[in-house]
């Protein structure tokens, strides 16, 4: 590749930076600013009078507490619908990857499409379930939701780093007398630990940064998650933008040290075609 062919490519990167960053940029920019600065015309980018206030309402304020709620059901909800996704989708993909007939890709074009409806073309029967079944605004009603549509979505993945594990290595632990769970434990999974790190790391950012089904189905600050929380950051006659923004930037905190802890193994998941049918 030429010099011309290298800069263009670095430009592009360069831009592709600009975009993905700015955006958080100026949230972080806008946590630190004053309202009366914020709505200022014309604009001011810089703040003049710089004030962490906003994060000291969260941690300690009117608006901690709700918050700290949040956040707490927020995990709880990424934790348990994730882990529950995970184990059924590893069982899943499997079982498509290992034992499927010619037209197992339809029954699992089928299953992914489950993932692919309007959430609002299910919500008012996923209501009417939740409310048969006394789960609404809990944190387990809102899992089991979140449940029914990441289980596809891992299931679709996982099934592409379990394809791409040689057939010999599995057929040589059936030999030595592994069963097919021996070999999935012993053999599938070792192998394909990146895979199941960044399926993992999937669920968790899906089920963390949800919003229109958590608004649905929860009322309180027993069950409500962080974007709902983060959206009644509001006064009866104003919007505290601020404030909305530090909460953004408190909440994107798990997710990022997630990712960096399992940095490692996320870039080998997403180099190993992961997504391969």
């Amino acid at each position: 590749m030429n010099h011309r062919g290298r800069l263009g490519i670095y430009l592009l990167a360069v831009l592709l930076a600009l975009t993905v960053l700015l955006p958080v940029v100026w949230l972080a920019i806008s946590s630190l600013t004053q309202l009366s600065e914020l709505l200022s015309r014309p604009l001011r980018w810089l703040p003049q009078q710089p004030t962490l206030e906003r994060y000291g309402a969260i941690v300690s304020g009117s608006a901690g507490e709700e918050f700290r709620f949040a956040l707490r059901n927020s995990m709880a909800v990424a934790a348990l619908s994730t882990g529950v996704s995970l184990i059924t989708a590893v069982l899943a993909a499997y079982a498509f990857s290992s034992f499927g007939t010619p037209r197992r890709l339809n029954v699992l074009y089928a299953l992914l499409a489950t993932y692919m409806m309007p959430p609002v073309a299910i919500a008012l029967p996923l209501y009417q379930m939740l409310a048969a079944l006394s789960l609404l605004n809990t944190v387990w009603g809102l899992s089991l939701v979140y449940t029914s549509f990441l289980t596809p979505f891992l299931t679709w993945i996982l099934k592409g780093f379990f394809d791409s594990i040689p057939r010999e290595l599995e057929e040589a632990a059936r030999i030595d007398g592994a069963s097919y769970a021996g070999a999935l434990r012993h053999v599938t999974l070792p192998l394909s630990l990146p895979g199941v790190t960044t399926a993992s790391l999937f669920g968790v950012l899906i089920a963390w940064d949800e919003f229109f089904y958590a608004l649905i189905f929860t009322s309180t600050s027993q069950a409500k998650t962080l974007p709902v929380a983060i959206a009644e950051f509001t006064t009866r006659h104003a919007v505290d933008f601020g404030l909305m923004s530090a909460g953004g930037i408190v909440a994107a905190l798990p997710p990022v040290l997630l990712a960096f802890a399992l940095q490692r193994y996320l870039i080998a998941g997403l180099t190993a075609g992961a997504v391969k049918a």
